[in-house]
């Protein structure tokens, strides 16, 4: 057969199984097919919003599995500063892994104009190759997910903490879909977390829900995501959050002790002491806000919450206030810090 012929049968048959991919394959076939999508590693992945190529999706981008995962589950689009610096200090302790800042008011970004467009709103951020912006689409999210016949059926408008609530069902499905280290907007990191396969306690009875890491499609994620559906209680704070970490971790493993600041193993997961996370604990998260006299080292740290939730007071990082917040923002975000300290000069 001569070339031309071969090469234009071969056309023939991809195009042909392309169709049939695209008109029979339904359930469990799609989600064979996203599956190995996601675990190709080519540049270029499927778009979900119109089934175009595109080198801006999550799945292009995050495709390693290595990013480190943050959300915004409002529609907001002018986040804290505080929320800038986690993001910052993300970026800079991770200079070589992906930092994904998924938002729920972010429009589609499927080009390069789009994608400058989204980060020209954030110019902390901008100067940052490694920090990358994505809409938050709960809809495509929860598929092929035990989150979505209860994100079908759930009324936000009935939900007391709808918008925790909902955050707590997005990250265990972005962790499922993408892989990664999940972190809370208002978490700043201090140095490199050496695992990437773990969850932390909170105190020495919880486990927490802030920060935690796995692997694509972790079979752990989804027992997170079915633990959330079949114990679901929207109405109690912490419930669908901390509370599906802790009965999960003690049905794996019972609850963890630790006898020194030195972490522990849950199965054959890592569990994190809660100095790693938590050197100050929510009660206190007022010392944030406060000048120290010796400021504190956090040497068994790897970054810090500042239990943003607490905060009803509206308490913010000052410049020149001397607070340890201050100090923080000083040392693992300067380009926010910067910024404010401008913009601060400018109103005076």
């Amino acid at each position: 057969m001569p070339k031309e012929k071969r090469i234009f049968s071969i056309f023939l048959m991809i195009t042909a199984l392309g169709y049939i991919s695209r008109t029979t394959i339904k359930g469990k076939g799609y989600y064979i097919l996203e599956f190995l999508i996601s675990n190709n590693s080519a540049l270029v992945t499927m778009d979900n919003a119109n089934g175009m190529s595109s080198p801006f999706s999550a799945n292009t981008i995050l495709r390693e599995g290595n990013g480190i995962l943050f959300m915004e589950t409002t529609d907001r689009m002018n986040p804290p500063s505080l929320v800038l610096c986690a993001i910052e200090s993300a970026a800079r302790v991770y200079p070589d892994r992906p930092v994904a800042f998924f938002m729920k008011g972010l429009e589609d970004i499927t080009t390069e104009e789009d994608e400058k467009r989204a980060r020209q709103q954030f110019p902390t951020l901008s100067s940052y190759n490694n920090v990358y912006l994505f809409p938050l689409r709960m809809c495509t999210l929860f598929n092929n997910t035990p989150l979505k016949p209860w994100f079908d059926k759930v009324n936000p408008k009935r939900e007391v903490y709808w918008t925790h609530v909902s955050s707590d069902a997005c990250r265990f499905a972005i962790m499922w879909k993408y892989g990664g280290i999940y972190m809370d907007t208002d978490v700043i990191s201090l140095c490199p977390i050496p695992q990437d396969h773990f969850v932390a306690a909170e105190t020495f009875t919880t486990t927490s829900s802030s920060v935690f890491g796995l692997s694509l499609h972790y079979q752990l994620a989804w027992q997170l995501m079915e633990n959330f559906v079949e114990n679901y209680r929207g109405e109690i704070w912490g419930h669908q959050g901390l509370g599906v970490f802790t009965r999960v971790v003690k049905k794996m493993c019972g609850m963890p002790v630790f006898n020194s600041t030195d972490d522990v193993m849950c199965t054959n997961i890592s569990y994190f002491h809660p100095q790693r996370f938590y050197p100050i604990l929510y009660p206190s998260w007022r010392r944030y806000f406060e000048v120290w006299q010796n400021l504190p080292t956090f040497n068994y740290s790897y970054a810090l919450h500042l239990w943003n939730f607490m905060n009803k007071e509206g308490k913010s990082m000052v410049p020149g206030s001397n607070t340890l917040v201050e100090h923080l923002y000083q040392k693992q975000c300067p380009t926010t810090y910067g910024y404010i300290l401008r913009n601060e000069k400018t109103h005076i």
